[in-house]
Order: C-alpha cells, then structure tokens, then sequence
C-alpha cells in the first residue's frame, strides 16, 4: 500500500504571529480610510484641496454675476439717456410744429389788422367818441392783446437806422434833419413772432447826399 504523503507542518512561532496581526490591522485600517475618503497622511491635504477649488469656483460664479449686474445696469442707463434725448427731440419738434402753424396763422391774420388800423385812422378826430368808433376801437385793442400773448409784436421802424433784415426799402427821400440811411417813415408795419421777423416793414430811407 502506498503510503499517503503528509505536507509538512509548519510550526507557528511568535514572530510569524505577531507579524501576520500586523497586516490584519493594516489592512483594517486601510479599509477605514477608504470609507472614510481619507488615506493616511495625504488626507487632510487633499481635503484641503477639495474646499479651495470649491472657493474658487464660488468666486468665479460670483464675478459672472457682478458681470451680469454691472452689463444689465449699463444697458438700463444707456436706455434712458436714449429715451430722455428722444423724449427732448420730439418735444422740441412739437414746438417747432406749433410755432411753424401759428407764424403762418400770423402772416394771413396781419392784412386784416393793416386795414383795421387804416379804418380806425380814416375816422375823424371830432368823431372818435362816438360808441361805434370805441367799439371798434375796444374789437382792436382785444384783438392786438391776443397776438401778443402769442408772441407777436409790432416792429417800430420809423427813426431807426435801416436794417435789412427788419426793414424793405422801397423808396428813398430827401430829409435835411435826419441822418443819412434811416427810415423816414413807415409805410407798412412790420412784424415779429418770438423774436423771429414774419413780415419786413415796409420803409422809406433818407437818401445819402
């Protein structure tokens, strides 16, 4: 009969034992650490990592915001300057619409004044108290009263120097007492709407000798 072969055994001696309680408590702890998410002394360091790439990442998002705010508030204050400038144009366009339509109102309204005032002047001296003449004369004064509240104004020429851009010349005389080149009397009365010349008066100047 063959003769069953035994292994050897192996005598278990201290130090074999104490290094073998060594390992089971190193991987014991390795098994500890990893559930942890920490790994002997490189740990803290890369816990420490983890929370300043998060700082980061909280400062970037931050700065886009702020980038974000300080673009949006740009484009609001650009917006309202747009808006105020338009608001400014259209106002001024308006009144220049306004003034434009009440100029050319003025011009056809003005031959009816001149023959008013040639009817009140055609009226006698001793008649001028008569209640027809001071009903008329009431209507005129009403009425020159409204033009002025428009802006319009009679220009006086008549002793002033000649000015073509206030005054159309259209004759010259010979006058010894007065200067040379200033109107000697006007012949029809000009006319001012805010400052701005919508009928010439119509002069005649004292010729040069």
């Amino acid at each position: 009969m063959e003769e069953e072969k035994k292994e050897p055994m192996t005598e278990e001696t201290p130090e074999t034992s104490e290094n073998a309680e060594r390992e089971t408590e190193a991987v014991s702890e390795e098994k500890a650490q990893e559930e942890t998410g920490e790994t002997g002394a490189g740990a803290p360091e890369k816990k420490e990592s983890r929370g300043f790439f998060k700082k980061k990442e909280k400062e970037k998002k931050k700065d886009e915001r702020d980038e974000k705010i300080e673009a949006l508030t740009d484009r609001y204050t650009r917006l309202m300057a747009e808006f105020d400038n338009f608001r400014k144009r259209t106002d001024k366009e308006k009144a220049q619409m306004f003034d434009m339509g009440a100029s050319s109102t003025v011009e056809k309204i003005l031959p009816v004044i001149d023959s008013f005032e040639r009817g009140l002047q055609s009226v006698p001296e001793e008649k001028r108290d008569d209640s027809v003449y001071t009903g008329m004369k009431l209507i005129y004064d009403q009425f020159m009263k409204a033009l002025t509240d428009l802006g319009v104004e009679p220009m006086n020429a008549e002793g002033e120097v000649f000015d073509p851009n206030l005054h159309n010349a259209v004759m010259q005389v010979e006058n010894d007492e007065l200067t040379p080149g200033t109107v000697a009397a006007e012949l029809q009365k000009g006319y001012l709407f805010k400052g701005t010349v919508i009928r010439h008066a119509m002069v005649s100047v004292v010729q040069e000798s």
